[in-house]
């Protein structure tokens, strides 16, 4: 008769807890309910949703209440829900071990403030349109005119290099846009108006822009101008 092989009947013995152990735990978590909801906000923000806003339309999306198991909860759903809300770029949501429903919350960041008779909204830096928020009032220049059409990624193009470039944000205040495509651009610091043109060639022009900036402050005379053409790339014109 054999002996038995009592060091394979611990492993089979073993194996058995691993297996019991994993389904106990993987049931437990199941049925855990949620509870409590934690909004987190990424990126340097504009705050036009607060966290009790996000964290009141998380649980209207669960039915009114956050009190359900973790394996009831829809994580895709609710990430779609916030999705189609105005200020929200991108979201993502997931539950810990221990039963907090985490949302990461990515909001848009517009670039410039536009009013086109009585629309007044922000556009972002990939075109997309979105309201005014009650919370918040974002520093971005005041676009007037239409930017729709066949320059609107010109405008955008415009718009983000702006926002991007620490001198230009702060320098650049307003924009008005023609119909024919036009720009022309306001200083936060002296009384000149900018002939920007069509949206082409945007870097090279805020580049020469800038060198007649740097070049020009250095003494007196630009405090004297009533009007810097960007138009041509080649170079700056200005006038008295």
């Amino acid at each position: 008769m054999k002996r038995f092989n009592w060091q394979n009947i611990r492993l089979v013995l073993m194996l058995f807890l691993v297996v019991f152990l994993y389904s106990f735990t993987q049931n437990r978590n199941e049925n855990r309910k949620i509870s409590k909801v934690q909004v987190e906000f990424q990126g340097d923000n504009k705050m036009f949703l607060t966290n009790e806003m996000v964290n009141n339309l998380l649980i209207q999306n669960l039915g009114g209440t956050s009190s359900i198991q973790k394996d009831k909860v829809d994580l895709k759903d609710l990430e779609s829900a916030l999705k189609k809300q105005p200020f929200i770029e991108n979201a993502e949501v997931f539950t810990s071990e221990d039963g907090v429903l985490i949302t990461k919350v990515l909001q848009k960041s517009p670039v410039a403030r536009v009013v086109n008779g009585n629309r007044n909204f922000y556009v972002d830096k990939n075109g997309s349109i979105f309201q005014l928020s009650n919370n918040f009032s974002s520093r971005v220049p005041i676009v007037q005119g239409n930017i729709e059409g066949e320059f609107k990624k010109g405008f955008i193009e415009t718009f983000s290099a702006i926002e991007k470039d620490d001198f230009l944000k702060k320098n650049i205040i307003a924009i008005t846009i023609q119909k024919n495509g036009s720009m022309t651009m306001l200083s936060r610091e002296y009384d000149y108006e900018i002939n920007f043109g069509k949206p082409v060639s945007v870097d090279k022009k805020f580049k020469n822009y800038k060198a007649f900036y740097q070049y020009a402050s250095k003494d007196s005379l630009i405090g004297k101008y009533k009007s810097i053409n960007l138009i041509f790339t080649q170079q700056v014109v200005c006038s008295k």
